[in-house]
């Protein structure tokens, strides 16, 4: 069971649970079972906060597969979505008082029932997906940085639906390595590789070697064909676990082969459209704030309203952005770290809800930057990094964008040399996987990141 199906269980199952509590309220309100008319007629009001629910649901990581465990966060997780849930729905029958139906007692009745349901059903789920549904058995061909980083993530994430049985590996080390990585299997090519595949029920083979650079390697590997085992290059894997792509592993070829930019222009073109509209509509919205914001940015301290700076956007140009001020103006301009003593209380308010990023909507509006893309850099840093990190400059194919892949990775990177590989990594692969879809999904996130005041 992968984790896409997995994900599409959660929500069919959540679906039916709503409908079944809706109809569970109907019978205990009247204890009777309704007629068809009056089941119909909660049937369309309901249907309208279901979909406020699933959305609210999504937000609050409810369909993140690392969430699904019974510990404190899932709890937390659900209480909070089911706050916002009932306050949505009161909201709506509020705003909608023409509605054939008396909502006040069913609706409190349903909200406890579908509890009930939710929490059973998904406590039922959380267990089964630890202890009885069975992960997708791995094999790994070959040893190296990002093979560590994968057991890192799957020891971080244990419900990503993968289990590595062992590693198939060439090193005069690898007593060194079996201490390290207690409770994985390593073996040299001294042992069968087909029958270690049929005793652990291997359904992939990840190939953090090239199999051509050794004829006995390339003659194991063809043997292992009638298994019907899936073959899969380490940075395929590694992408489609991680949302990043592993520069140490990739060359020029696959730059060529997967940052094409001809198909999107029909992409590129709704994406300029969309980023037109949304930014005016902001801009509108938003003006009585910038009063209020800049009047108290300049009670609490010295200094201009805005903040501006050189950046590098698209193809190197270069082009000042905008931001509310969020720091004491000093002659200080290196970034910021944790628990900066230069942010100011309100500017630190700002950042956790992002609003400083408001005026980017003006570089928006220009052309110079997206609603998502990788974030863009001073001219200064980027002449450093791009002499340190493979392929560095390639993250300006695209138009910077004020939110974007990396910034809902839920990982804080600083400037260091590990962190900006790291960015660069979640860069990379958006550009590779932009789409309307992906796009939607990270401005979702950017929404919940925003609610929860996780911005720094």
């Amino acid at each position: 069971m992968n984790n896409r199906f997995r994900k599409v269980v959660l929500l069919l199952v959540d679906i039916a649970t709503l409908y079944g509590a809706l109809y569970l309220t109907l019978i205990i309100r009247h204890l009777s079972i309704p007629e068809n008319n009056y089941v119909l007629i909660h049937l369309g009001p309901f249907s309208v906060i279901f979909v406020l629910w699933l959305f609210v649901f999504y937000l609050s990581g409810m369909y993140n597969l690392n969430h699904a465990i019974n510990n404190r966060k899932f709890y937390y997780l659900t209480l909070r979505s089911f706050l916002v849930c009932g306050l949505l729905s009161v909201l709506f029958f509020y705003i909608t008082p023409n509605i054939f139906i008396e909502p006040k007692t069913n609706l409190v009745l349903f909200i406890l029932i579908y509890g009930v349901f939710f929490f059973s059903w998904r406590n039922i789920f959380n267990w089964l997906l630890k202890d009885y549904i069975p992960n997708e058995h791995l094999a790994i061909i070959g040893f190296n940085k990002q093979v560590e980083q994968m057991i890192t993530e799957f020891n971080k994430k244990a419900n990503l639906g993968f289990e590595i049985k062992f590693i198939y590996i060439v090193n005069d080390d690898i007593e060194k390595i079996k201490m390290q990585f207690a409770g994985i299997d390593f073996y040299n090519f001294d042992t069968n590789l087909v029958d270690l595949a049929k005793i652990n029920g291997i359904t992939n083979i990840i190939l953090a070697t090239d199999p051509s650079a050794s004829e006995e390697l390339s003659s194991i590997l063809i043997r292992c064909l009638p298994l019907k085992i899936n073959f899969l290059s380490l940075h395929h894997f590694y992408e489609n676990v991680t949302g990043k792509v592993p520069v140490d592993i990739i060359n020029t070829t696959w730059f060529l082969e997967n940052l094409t930019e001809g198909n999107k222009k029909i992409y590129d073109s709704f994406k300029r459209i969309f980023d037109i509209v949304i930014s005016l509509i902001i801009l509108v919205v938003s003006i009585p704030f910038w009063i209020i914001i800049g009047t108290i940015i300049k009670l609490e301290s010295k200094g201009k309203i805005l903040f501006s700076q050189i950046r590098i956007g698209k193809n190197d140009e270069h082009f000042t952005i905008y931001k509310f001020r969020t720091m004491h103006c000093s002659n200080d301009f290196t970034p910021t770290e944790k628990d900066d003593i230069r942010i100011t209380h309100f500017g630190s308010f700002l950042r956790k809800t992002r609003l400083d990023e408001i005026p980017q909507v003006i570089n928006v509006l220009k052309g110079e930057m997206s609603f998502i893309g990788p974030r863009p850099e001073r001219p200064e840093l980027v002449e450093v990094l791009e002499t340190q990190i493979p392929y560095y400059n390639e993250r300006m194919l695209i138009k910077p964008g004020i939110t974007g892949w990396d910034q809902i990775s839920s990982e804080y990177h600083s400037p260091s040399y590990e962190d900006t590989l790291e960015k660069l990594q979640y860069d990379l692969y958006y550009i590779k996987k932009r789409s309307v879809f992906l796009d939607f999904n990270i401005f979702l996130k950017t929404i919940s990141t925003i609610l929860s005041r996780k911005g720094r």
